[in-house]
């Protein structure tokens, strides 16, 4: 949706209030709207769209203007979800992007400002969503339909952004639309009832579909909501509302939601907010002649480069060792290796040049490690077959492999892909609730509450289409060359089966298989940390992950995760500072750190 897009910067500055920058606060506001247009529903409706703009953490690609850099504030949480949760090394070289190698090893604390960048982006969206609330019940001439509309969209957003909040900070001040002081405290402060709040009367009062794509509509909330109360461990509340979504939930265009038939068209432009998208960050190429602002800038560093790569940078976020292994399937069964997959390690190029020989892997494998991880020998989309070490900056660094799920594709390069800047950006949307996962955190509350078939038959769903041949990578036909298009032939071993009908005997087994599945069908896309965090699992997973990976690449040598204080990010030492009060801070540090 055109108007999602393209917010202008004059709306971006003059209405939002950052919640935790006094210098900001104190600046007089220029190029203002009149007030008496923000007391009419249109103007009501644009704060909306500059509220919805904040979703890709870039405020129109503005960090003055009081939100995030690029990749530190990006809505995939690629940096503090998935690199701190072991889908994938920092990547490049080391030195490069330093702050974010202390989040990779988790030794950071509130001094490094990739915090405070995220902190301030989400608070930008938590204060443009107060003020549209204060428009919207300020307009005299609206429908009751249409103030609810306009209302709900706003909470959801505000959930949206304190849900983002809460599980990376925990401790986090709350502000509404009726705070007047915004130096709140965030000690004793446990804001999921208010998330809960917002989420539910946006589920209540959203209509099931909307005019247009990328604003939230009632299963969007409802997904939200119920992944709330999973973050809560509420699973009876969970429960029904993941039932409701999945038996009525449709998608803005009014289809009922389903997985598409190709798990690859969840990361294409051609597939943006299909039936598998619930609630999507909408991107759009070349949209801003400065940049790739519209353009997922926040993976902008996330493409592969060096000799004879076809993208001008950076090389990062590469996908790691690890989680490639857990592609490997058995090829008697198709099933995972749930317990030792590190144990059917598949073959890597690791310390080979691009000019020597290789052959890949010809054990069975998940058909989705080649939509998540670019390797050696086999298609890179339609850019030929990826040559391995040339195009990775450093494999003892960050490894052999290249991301892929937000890289364009050479066909669509001219209109999907933006190279307005020194880094790519893309037109492809990124999915912050998509089908796949209510079906796997329902099977998940599932389990919880004592449905072991049904749980496995909503694992069984997504491992079904991971199945589906059509949506495997196919081999060229002409030696590696795109051009000579694509055969009927796949391009590697697949195989990949569902769980036999009774195989979730146990609720130890199951919740093992089901946080393996989010693994491997949402790898790459920021989930994982908070995933292990919410588990109470993530001091085991991720020191076992460092020691595995440590034997292979230098990124993650000497890091450690501690119980009781890595499961939760620092609270900005910036954002401290600014909250004196009487002479002491109103915010205070999160346990552990200093």
């Amino acid at each position: 949706m055109k108007a999602l897009k393209h917010i202008t910067t004059i709306l971006l500055g003059a209405l939002a209030l950052s919640a935790c920058k006094k210098s900001y606060l104190e600046k007089p506001l220029t190029g203002a709207l009149e007030p008496q247009f923000l007391q009419t529903e249109a103007g009501a409706n644009e704060l909306l769209i500059g509220a919805y703009a904040v979703l890709d953490g870039q405020q129109g690609g503005d960090a003055a203007v009081g939100g995030g850099g690029a990749w530190e504030a990006a809505p995939d949480n690629w940096i503090y979800g998935g690199v701190a949760g072991g889908d994938a090394s920092k990547g490049s070289v080391a030195g490069d992007q330093t702050p974010i190698e202390p989040i990779m090893k988790y030794n950071s604390d509130g001094s490094n400002g990739f915090f405070d960048s995220k902190w301030r982006a989400d608070y930008e969206g938590v204060s443009r969503c107060n003020n549209t609330i204060k428009s919207i019940m300020s307009v005299p001439k609206i429908s009751d339909a249409n103030k609810a509309n306009l209302l709900a969209q706003t909470r959801f957003l505000r959930a949206h952004y304190y849900f983002d909040l809460k599980k990376m900070f925990n401790n986090v001040p709350y502000l509404d639309e009726t705070t007047t002081d915004i130096n709140q405290p965030n000690s004793g402060v446990d804001i999921w009832a208010k998330i809960e709040d917002d989420f539910k009367f946006a589920y209540a009062n959203l209509p099931t579909t909307q005019p247009d794509a990328g604003r939230a509509n009632k299963w969007a909330a409802g997904a939200y909501l119920a992944k709330t109360y999973l973050f809560e461990h509420k699973y009876t509340d969970a429960k029904p509302i993941f039932d409701a979504v999945i038996a009525q939930g449709v998608t803005a265009k009014g289809q009922k939601y389903a997985l598409n038939a190709k798990f690859n068209d969840n990361f294409r432009t051609a597939t943006n907010n299909s039936a598998e998208s619930v609630f999507a960050v909408q991107a759009a190429a070349n949209a801003d002649p400065n940049g790739p602002s519209q353009a997922n800038n926040g993976d902008m560093l996330n493409f592969p480069y060096g000799n004879s790569s076809p993208f001008s940078c950076c090389g990062f976020y590469q996908p790691s060792v690890d989680l490639a292994n857990h592609f490997r399937t058995n090829p008697t069964t198709g099933l995972p290796y749930l317990d030792d997959y590190n144990s059917h390690a598949i073959k890597t190029d690791m310390n080979l040049s691009s000019s020597k020989d290789f052959t890949p892997d010809d054990g069975t494998i998940d058909p989705r490690l080649d939509w998540t991880a670019g390797r050696r020998g086999i298609p890179y989309l339609d850019w030929g077959l990826h040559p391995g070490a040339d195009w990775i900056r450093d494999q003892d660094y960050g490894g052999p492999y290249s991301p892929l799920k937000n890289v364009y594709g050479q066909a669509e390069q001219e209109t999907n892909g933006d190279n307005t800047s020194w880094a790519p950006g893309s037109g492809i949307n990124y999915n912050l609730i998509r089908y796949a996962d209510v079906l796997l955190m329902a099977a998940e509350v599932e389990v919880q509450v004592g449905s072991l078939d049904k749980a496995e038959s909503y694992v069984n769903m997504v491992r079904n289409r991971a199945a589906n041949p059509e949506g495997f990578v196919h081999k060229y036909a002409d030696d590696g060359n795109p051009t000579g298009g694509f055969t009927d032939e796949p391009a590697a071993n697949y195989k990949v089966s569902p769980y036999p009908g009774g195989a979730f005997a146990s609720k130890d087994f199951a919740l093992k298989a089901i946080y393996f599945e989010r693994k491997i069908e949402l790898a790459m896309e920021g989930h994982r940390f908070f995933d292990l965090v919410r588990w109470g699992i993530a001091d085991t997973e991720l020191n076992a992950y460092i020691s595995f990976q440590s034997t292979i690449t230098n990124d993650v040598k000497g890091g450690k995760f501690l119980k009781g204080k890595n499961e939760y990010y620092p609270i900005p030492q910036k954002e401290i500072d600014l909250s004196v009060k009487g002479g002491s801070p109103v915010l205070k540090q999160n346990p552990g750190y200093h």
